[in-house]
């Protein structure tokens, strides 16, 4: 047996555990602990095993043993150690394969990853972002023009719908030189492909047996269309592109956005990179852009409408730094501390992505357990982030906590919305100024009613792709 490399080094000298030594609940033979979880709440029944088991438990998918890790350091020290030491499940890799479509940066691996991110880096660096200032600010006005009318009218606004919709023209500008607008023109075919697509990828990649190899539900035939569809939306977005190419040869040397930057660099010679990844990161950077900067938006307009003192002082924050979103400047929204804040605990409260799971490439160490090559890992993101031992009165919405000037108590690291190590979400300077945006928007030009659930409770959560709130709902007021 090779030596073994270390990702988080036991705090002891003692023996090394193995997986299946930890505590963990009862299996049953075959189909392991599958009926003691729910895909639509997965993420909650892995983190109340945590809680019984503590943060190093063994479960069983069906036949396959999984380590559950929800020990911060240990986590964050694993999603350093990639790509070279661990890589997503090649289940889901697999799964996108098999749905006709190349899975990009979001799932590539190794010297692939490393040529696709390369490309995308450039094209989300803050510099780039800040050039295409004014045209967020443009989709922001949309979506102002579109709430005033559903304010005057008295409608009740459902948020995971127009929010998706800011999100998607935003990044179908940035990433693809195509002005979308689908929240003034009612066109969402991107956006309601992929609504169809993404739960089926988590589903399928948590399915213990792939039925769908062998004979299809009415689901995948409807599955199979919307990916169909979604091809030809992605196919006729990189024509566009090239034919921009072709007309101004000059785009080359300095693509405007990262589509074209990024069919430059597959036409170079030995790039690597083929017209399958330009396709993959195409719906890479929609998906990006679409479910969890928009689900963080909704949990943070939730969280803020049930704690009125902080939505106060958020509000006034804006009407005093960026009141009009029609005079909007990037010195604006650096200056919006309070807001920034409200962004970091509503994700340390409520991250879209609340579990990461992940294949070891080679033996290795976690915590002080032994970990074979092939094991598959279950990173709980919300454990450490909402415990008393790392935050004070964890479970509260405090964006204090947040400040330069808040108590040292708190350990910011153990939340991490946005990954760590290399693999940090390249996305994460544009997701938080398409936050600010949309908040200030908002709370500058309108006084929020009130948010509602379903039930009148307290919102429920989805998880599909990415952990949303269920059919959460907005009224609005104009300002007094």
């Amino acid at each position: 047996m090779p030596p073994l490399d270390h990702v988080a080094a036991p705090a002891t000298t003692a023996p090394l555990r193995q997986i299946r030594q930890l505590p963990g609940p009862f299996a049953l033979p075959i189909i392991g602990n599958a009926l003691q979880v729910k895909l639509p709440r997965i993420h909650r029944d892995v983190e109340g095993w945590v809680r019984h088991y503590g943060p190093y438990v063994r479960a069983w998918f069906g036949r396959t043993l999984v380590l559950v890790v929800a020990d911060s350091e240990a986590v964050a020290a694993v999603l350093r150690d990639r790509p070279d030491g661990f890589r997503r499940p090649l289940s889901s890799y697999i799964v996108s394969e098999e749905m006709g479509g190349n899975p990009g940066l979001f799932l590539a691996e190794g010297t692939q990853w490393r040529n696709q991110r390369r490309m995308v880096m450039a094209g989300m660096a803050p510099g780039a972002i800040k050039a295409y200032f004014p045209a967020l600010v443009t989709v922001a006005q949309r979506l102002q023009r579109r709430w005033h009318l559903a304010a005057t009218q008295g409608q009740a606004i459902g948020l995971d719908g127009d929010l998706k919709r800011y999100t998607v023209d935003i990044i179908a500008g940035l990433a693809f030189g195509t002005a979308v607008n689908t929240l003034e023109s009612g066109e969402d075919v991107i956006q309601r492909h992929l609504d169809a697509i993404l739960p089926a990828v988590a589903r399928r990649s948590l399915s213990m047996l792939p039925y769908w190899r062998y004979f299809k539900l009415p689901v995948d035939r409807r599955l199979d269309r919307d990916v169909a569809a979604l091809d030809v939306a992605v196919a006729d977005l990189v024509r566009q592109a090239r034919a921009r190419l072709e007309r101004d040869p000059a785009r080359r040397v300095r693509p405007p956005n990262l589509l074209e930057a990024m069919i430059a660099a597959a036409d170079e010679p030995d790039s690597g990179v083929d017209d399958r990844a330009v396709a993959g990161n195409v719906l890479t950077m929609l998906l990006a852009g679409e479910d969890t900067t928009a689900n963080t938006l909704s949990w943070m307009i939730y969280l803020l409408q049930r704690h009125p003192p902080t939505l106060a002082k958020a509000r006034e924050e804006v009407r005093r730094l960026a009141p009009d979103v029609a005079h909007f400047t990037l010195a604006q929204m650096d200056s919006l501390d309070y807001l920034g804040a409200c962004a970091s605990e509503a994700m340390r409260l409520k991250p879209v992505a609340p579990y990461i799971p992940l294949e070891a490439l080679r033996d290795t160490v976690v915590g002080d357990v032994a970990v074979p090559a092939g094991s598959l890992l279950w990173c709980v993101m919300r454990h450490d982030s909402v415990s008393d031992a790392h935050f004070p009165d964890a479970q509260a919405f405090q964006p204090e906590r947040w400040l330069e000037d808040s108590s040292e108590a708190n350990n910011k690291r153990a939340a991490m919305p946005f990954g760590a190590g290399v693999r940090t979400c390249p996305g994460r300077y544009l997701a938080l100024l398409e936050i600010k945006i949309a908040m200030a928007m908002l709370l500058g030009s309108f006084d929020i009613a009130g948010v509602d659930t379903p039930d009148g409770g307290e919102a429920q959560e989805l998880m599909g792709f990415v952990m949303s709130p269920i059919g959460l709902t907005m009224r609005l007021a104009r300002p007094q």
